[in-house]
């Protein structure tokens, strides 16, 4: 997929507010400091699109980036990061529950996961949470230039190897680095499959009650 076009869409902090366009979304996140911004700047080829901080807790709404007036990144607050008084985790809770539950427009959800940390509780929880309420979504493991590349392959098969023992099969795994570009043909190439199909035609959890997540927003 070529990236022909990428700006900042809109700011928001209620799902509500989101766009109303039926376009494909596809929305990021993860733990404080791994990586997203500079991966949605490195997929884009935009640097400086999103902005990157080394701040904890600098993305604080829903960010949307319409991509070749086609398609959207959503760039949604962190998880992990508890300095914060439990009102505003509660509120930044409501709101990423809000999107991923609530957004029809979310064709699927990366979750961003740095390759060289051993599986961490928080993470796993917040995969059995989007398993529960039937969200789509995909692993992207980051940095993965700061590992050598057999140190790289290790941690990664370690982590899968820790998720089959809960999950039947795995959902899509992405390797990537925004310093050498890695795996951005493969994630375009991913999202511009998905984007042939209809919008908001991937089921979610159907009548199900919805779980509460057990992550805490940043």
């Amino acid at each position: 997929m070529i990236i022909n076009s990428a700006r900042f869409q809109v700011s928001n902090s209620k799902v509500e507010k989101c766009p109303s366009d039926m376009r494909h979304e596809y929305a990021f996140i993860g733990r404080s400091n791994v990586g997203k911004s500079s991966l949605i700047n490195m997929l884009t080829g935009r640097q400086g699109l999103a902005k990157t901080s080394s701040t904890p807790g600098k993305t604080m709404l829903i960010n949307h980036f319409l991509i070749n007036d086609e398609w959207s990144i959503v760039d949604l607050p962190g998880y992990g990061y508890a300095k914060r008084g439990k009102e505003s985790r509660d509120e930044l809770r409501r709101m990423i529950e809000g999107y991923i539950l609530g957004r029809e427009q979310m064709t699927n959800l990366f979750l961003l996961i740095d390759s060289r940390h051993e599986p961490q509780k928080i993470d796993m929880e917040f995969m059995e949470w989007l398993g529960e309420n039937g969200v789509p979504f995909s692993i992207v493991f980051t940095k993965m230039d700061k590992l050598s590349a057999s140190a790289g392959k290790r941690n990664v098969a370690a982590y899968c190897a820790k998720l089959l023992e809960q999950w039947e099969e795995l959902p899509p795994v992405f390797l990537t680095s925004s310093e050498d570009r890695r795996g951005r043909d493969e994630i375009l190439g991913y999202i511009e499959e998905l984007n042939k199909l209809p919008v908001g035609c991937i089921d979610d959890a159907a009548d199900d009650e919805p779980v509460e997540s057990p992550v805490e927003p940043e």
